[in-house]
């Protein structure tokens, strides 16, 4: 019998994965996965059987790779970042209920909040939260309340899908709900293209962000009370020059 391996590829090509991800991909046969992100390993990884689905038909494509695992092949399920963070692996392990028992491994990768926080310097240091502004899966007033928690908590906060051709709006709608509780000063940060050659960044106030033209391949990040700019750098401070942990 073969084996599914669900990848996180981490926020852009080979250097930005983890080694034991690089070891899964070299030892499958197949890759399956979103055509960008497979566009992103093909060069290092030519010799494999790749297939591809378009965007809003990920059931198919992890049924593509249950099956061909169960047909004895050794399967790469790609997807960008982490598979367990707006990846595959929920979708794929729910959806092998409907097959005979399948081996497969959980590959872990790093998230944009995490690589993106690290192109800004400092600014996950304290508790944050995650969330995306897609409503395509989750209705808008479930993500308002969990924007409005978060902001009332005083957690930083990262935004996956910020922005799309079909939600221009989203992220000046989130920062209207933010500016409810939080200061119009509050330091911000974007990252575009995390990983790769097109990769930017900016540091900007809360009141200016809401302006800001974003897209998908963006995270956003918000800080806390406490975050501010050194430099060229956002920065959460987390106490320790204060003596505490």
């Amino acid at each position: 019998m073969g084996k599914l391996s669900v990848i996180g590829l981490g926020p852009g090509g080979v250097s930005g994965m983890t080694r034991q991800a690089f070891e899964a991909l070299q030892g499958c046969e197949l890759v399956v996965g979103y055509p960008v992100y497979l566009d992103l390993i093909r060069e290092d990884f030519p010799e494999k059987e790749y297939f591809s689905t378009p965007m809003k038909q990920e059931i198919e494509r992890c049924r593509k790779a249950v099956e061909e695992a169960l047909a004895g092949k050794q399967v790469a399920l790609l997807c960008s970042g982490d598979a367990g963070v707006y990846g595959m692996a929920g979708p794929v392990l729910e959806l092998s209920e409907e097959y005979p028992p399948v081996e497969i491994e959980v590959i872990s990768g790093v998230t944009a909040a995490c690589a993106g926080a690290a192109v800004l310097g400092g600014a996950l240091m304290h508790d944050f939260a995650v969330i995306s502004l897609s409503d395509l899966l989750t209705p808008w007033d479930l993500i308002e309340k969990r924007l409005s928690l978060a902001a009332q908590g005083d957690f930083c906060i990262a935004l996956y899908n910020p922005s799309s051709r079909k939600r221009k709006d989203h992220l000046k709608r989130a920062c209207d709900i933010l500016l409810r509780t939080r200061e119009p000063e509050t330091v911000c940060g974007i990252v575009r293209q995390i990983g790769r050659e097109e990769q930017e960044k900016r540091i900007l106030p809360l009141k200016d962000l809401r302006d800001t033209e974003v897209d998908m391949f963006t995270t956003v990040f918000i800080g806390n009370s406490q975050t501010k700019q050194v430099g060229e750098w956002m920065v959460t401070p987390r106490g320790y020059h204060l003596g505490k942990g």
